[in-house]
Formats: structure tokens, sequence, C-alpha cells
């Protein structure tokens, strides 16, 4: 069975543009078609420590395609004030509890985790870091992700799952091409 959520891209903005999965091809698959999904990304990802219940997923759908513009295309200006005005929202805010432990709060959550998705976004395309976002290998991902692999020559988003099957496909290819 397939992960939910895919993790590992690098980035908690990245993970979350994976949330349109298989984007571009015949097999794209949505995993935020309701709040209930939204709820379920945050509370996997977020910093919170109890369960979030947002009350619709359209605008986190909304921000993960400005996001996925803003990572691969030339910026629309309306694209751009979308990003600026989730950015622009209360995130987070850590609290110690009387037993040690650290908590983060937020009003509303939701809108709090689009906030640090946003920001996110923003900080990585200003970074020397954007240079190393690559689109997977594998023909039917095209998932981003940050290589940080030392050469900078990763290829697939996961060695588990496209990296695999990419060797497969190899391995498959080579073996009939001797019969």
């Amino acid at each position: 069975m397939t992960e939910r959520f895919r993790s590992g891209a690098g980035r908690r903005c990245l993970d979350f543009i994976r949330t349109l999965r298989y984007r571009g091809t015949p097999s794209e698959t949505e995993e935020l078609p309701d709040a209930a999904a939204w709820g379920a990304w945050i509370d996997r990802f977020g910093p919170f420590a109890t369960p979030v219940r947002p009350a619709s997923a359209e605008d986190a759908r909304a921000v993960r395609e400005a996001i996925h513009e803003l990572l691969t295309a030339s910026v629309r200006p309306s694209t751009r004030q979308r990003l600026n005005r989730f950015a622009a929202l209360p995130v987070p805010a850590p609290s110690l509890t009387p037993s040690g432990e650290l908590r983060w709060q937020a009003a509303d959550p939701a809108s709090a985790m689009l906030a640090l998705l946003a920001r996110d976004a923003l900080e990585l395309v200003t970074s020397p870091e954007f240079a190393r976002v690559r689109r997977c290998a594998g023909p039917r991902c095209g998932a981003l992700f940050l290589d940080t692999s030392r050469p900078g020559t990763r290829r697939w988003c996961s060695m588990e799952v496209c990296g695999n099957q990419a060797k497969k496909s190899t391995y498959r290819a080579k073996d009939s091409a001797v019969r």
C-alpha cells in the first residue's frame, strides 16, 4: 500500500506540493480532496500536538498550486500576492507547558500552517538552495525535491520507490535485449 502523504522532499513546502500526486500525468491524484484530508496532512507535518480540524481544504489547494507555480514557472502577480497574503498570517507560537514540554499554538491552526508553508516557499526561492530543487526523473512521478547530495546529482525523489522502479526497468530492458 502507498503511504497516504509522502515526505522526504527536503523542505516542508516541497512535501506539501506533493499532495497532488503524479501531477500532470494520467494518474494524477488529489490527496487533499476535503477538510478531513487537509487536517490529516497538518496532523502529520505540522507542529501541533492536538488534531487540527479545518473547515475547508480550498485555501490549502490554492496555496499548494501557488507554491508549485512559484517553484516551477514564471510567477504571475496574483500568485505572488496570494503567497504574500498567506505568509503574512499569524504563525504558530511556542509555549512551554508546566511539565516542560514545548507546545505550538495558534488561534486558527489551519491558517497558521498555510502561513508556515507560504513562508517556507518564499524563503526557498530566495535562497541558494533553490538552485538544488530538482524534478524526479521517474517517468510517472515528476515530484520536486531538494537535492542535498554532495555532488548535486540526485535523480529521484525516493530511491526506494522511483529509483527502484527505474533500476528495475533498466534491468528488464537489458535482460530482454540479451534474450
